[in-house]
């Protein structure tokens, strides 16, 4: 079936933060080219908040894995599912409907070849929204980025600053942060120079956070307990937003806040470089165990870590200036 065809969808993605918002260029230019199309969105509870204002979503629907579940779906009598998430779970819940299906096609192999041959078949760098989009037949993307929509009633003790310059040093791997003692000392450098640090993170960032924010003076600790909204407007009122290859780096591209982002053991091939927004990607291209992972690591394999301690703050430093004049 065609999307043209169909009156109600069924978009799922569970999870997780930078891949939901990945999603939003797709549901937008699904509602400009489909006026009247109802679209509803699956997703975990822990990520609702990524997509819960979106005016081009219909319906927000809460996984969990129930009967309930189940029935609610098919009582919504829908047309079509477009699974962008296409996992245990989700293929589950599309054989359960029996409905017609486009599912998203994850390069696997491609990623495989990439990470254990360094046989490189993603050079065209495609980001996973254009992935997404490119499932659907006769679909074009627009040209706009990604969508956060944030509640009026959420402000930022931000407000009325300038030259504010947001850090995010956590991920959830470890070999995709970049050493805070580097994010200290390009803090201090920029602290010297009359710029705001203000760090930010959620609840599994706040140990790093913290111990961040006592090594540059008068640098803000904003990081909280996955409050996003809170989170979002905190970046949006950022000049640059500096971070790891994490789901706040998307956070920033959503909300319009320039990114530097310091990629280590992952690169932009796997698709989750930022998306149509002013950006640069700072990375080590000079070592040939890099990509060690997609996903990130607990340890550098090798046990040197090159591809983060040769990214030092004397480079972010130039890099950031560089950035700056071209904004």
């Amino acid at each position: 079936m065609k999307v043209s065809e169909a009156k109600r969808v069924l978009i799922i993605r569970l999870s997780s933060l930078g891949d939901v918002l990945l999603t939003t260029p797709v549901i937008r230019s699904l509602k400009k080219n489909y006026p009247d199309l109802t679209i509803d969105f699956l997703i975990k509870k822990n990520f609702e908040a990524a997509i819960q204002l979106n005016p081009n979503i219909d319906s927000m629907i809460i996984y969990n894995d129930s009967p309930e579940l189940t029935a609610q779906l098919k009582e919504n009598n829908y047309d079509l599912i477009i699974d962008l998430h296409n996992n245990f779970r989700t293929k589950k819940i599309v054989k359960q409907l029996g409905l017609p299906c486009y599912k998203f096609i994850k390069p696997n192999l491609e990623k495989f070849l990439l990470i254990h041959t360094k046989i490189n078949l993603l050079k065209d760098k495609k980001t996973i929204t254009v992935r997404y989009a490119e499932i659907i037949p006769e679909f074009q993307l627009d040209d706009k980025g990604l969508e956060l929509f944030i509640p009026e009633n959420v402000h930022s003790e931000l407000e009325g600053l300038s030259n504010v310059v947001g850090f995010a040093p956590g991920a959830f791997h470890y070999t995709k942060r970049w050493p805070i003692e580097y994010y200290a000392e390009l803090g201090n450098k920029l602290n010297d120079e009359g710029y705001t640090i203000v760090i930010l993170g959620g609840e599994s960032d706040k140990t790093i956070c913290s111990d961040l924010q006592k090594m540059i003076p008068d640098s803000l600790d904003l990081s909280n307990n996955n409050d996003l909204s809170q989170t979002a407007v905190h970046i949006k009122h950022c000049k640059v937003f500096i971070c790891n290859d994490s789901g706040l780096m998307h956070t920033a591209s959503a909300v319009g806040t320039p990114v530097i982002s310091i990629f280590g053991s992952t690169v932009q091939e796997f698709g989750f470089a930022p998306y149509r927004i002013k950006s640069i990607v700072v990375e080590n291209n000079e070592l040939k165990c890099r990509p060690c992972t997609h996903i990130g690591k607990s340890k550098c394999p090798r046990g040197h870590f090159k591809c983060m301690k040769k990214i030092t703050p004397d480079r972010l430093y130039e890099k950031f200036n560089k950035f700056l004049e071209d904004l």
